[in-house]
């Protein structure tokens, strides 16, 4: 039994497109999945030699030993990626990582993910919804092709709305209008977590202080080990420095200083671009 799962271990089991340019990955990852909790990510790599990249966990199957993975193709890595195929595997999938989404009783709880962001607020609706919590999903996207997880949040969640940019799903606006909607139907919302691009949570959580709401964000900065060794996570979080894959990777969005993320997010995008687009030439070729 020990070298099956020793053969096995971090094997893609189920792979498959969710919306253009983003895959789900199912991968064994026994101890992973029996030790996770809400909030928390791997480390991974998919080739000997290659980079470290940081993936929140968007659901896990504790008897099944597997674990699932929501990746979007940005740069070289995850242009690799999404090249691997069911029985392919990972070099390295290493922890769970970050301190896991402090899970409590409070009342009624918006969940609200923005595109790729749609992936880790789904473990996190399931959390809130067992603690007893009344859970409202928030799904939006600038239009409908880039909206998945549909029938999941559906399934973690009381109830599920979907907002696009463009109207083409659900309705018309962004993920701010669709937290004022929130309070305009309840009177209360006791808790939001938003999770997605960086200007939607600086907006989301803008309005949530606004609107009296704790608004928790999840953030994905530049991370290599994902111990607090590098410093490539840093941010500023009410004043103070903090380090993402260990303070984090969630924080009260109000005390986060989103220009300094923004700056920091855009510092290698030209250099992920060009890696991007060599291993394109490269495969094409």
């Amino acid at each position: 039994m020990q070298m099956r799962v020793l053969k096995d271990v971090h094997r893609i089991v189920e792979r498959r497109e969710l919306a253009p340019r983003v895959m789900l990955y199912r991968v064994v990852a026994p101890l992973v999945a029996t030790a996770r909790k809400a909030g928390q990510f791997v480390i991974v790599r998919v080739e000997e030699g290659g980079e470290r990249i940081p993936l929140t966990i968007a659901d896990a199957d504790a008897e099944a030993g597997t674990i699932t993975l929501v990746v979007q193709e940005v740069g070289k890595t995850t242009a690799r990626m999404a090249r691997l195929r069911e029985g392919d595997a990972f070099v390295d999938v290493a922890g769970p990582l970050g301190a896991a989404t402090h899970i409590s009783k409070v009342g009624t709880v918006a969940c609200i993910g923005g595109g790729i962001g749609i992936a880790p607020v789904h473990p996190i609706a399931q959390s809130m919804r067992a603690a007893g919590n009344r859970v409202i999903g928030i799904l939006a996207a600038r239009n409908r092709d880039l909206l998945f997880f549909r029938e999941e949040m559906r399934r973690a969640c009381d109830e599920v709305r979907v907002w696009t940019d463009d109207g083409s799903e659900g309705k018309k606006g962004l993920a701010t209008d669709a937290l004022r909607e929130l309070v305009a139907d309840f009177g209360k919302v006791d808790r939001a977590v938003a999770i997605g691009p960086v200007p939607m949570m600086k907006f989301v959580a803008k309005t949530g202080h606004e609107l009296g709401i704790p608004t928790l964000v999840s953030l994905n900065p530049v991370m290599v080990d994902g111990t607090g060794m590098c410093g490539g996570c840093r941010v500023t979080v009410g004043g103070k420095t903090r380090f993402v894959c260990v303070d984090g990777p969630e924080f009260e969005g109000h005390e986060v200083d989103f220009d300094e993320l923004s700056r920091r997010q855009a510092l290698y995008r030209e250099e992920e671009r060009a890696s991007h687009d060599r291993y394109m030439k490269e495969v094409q070729s």
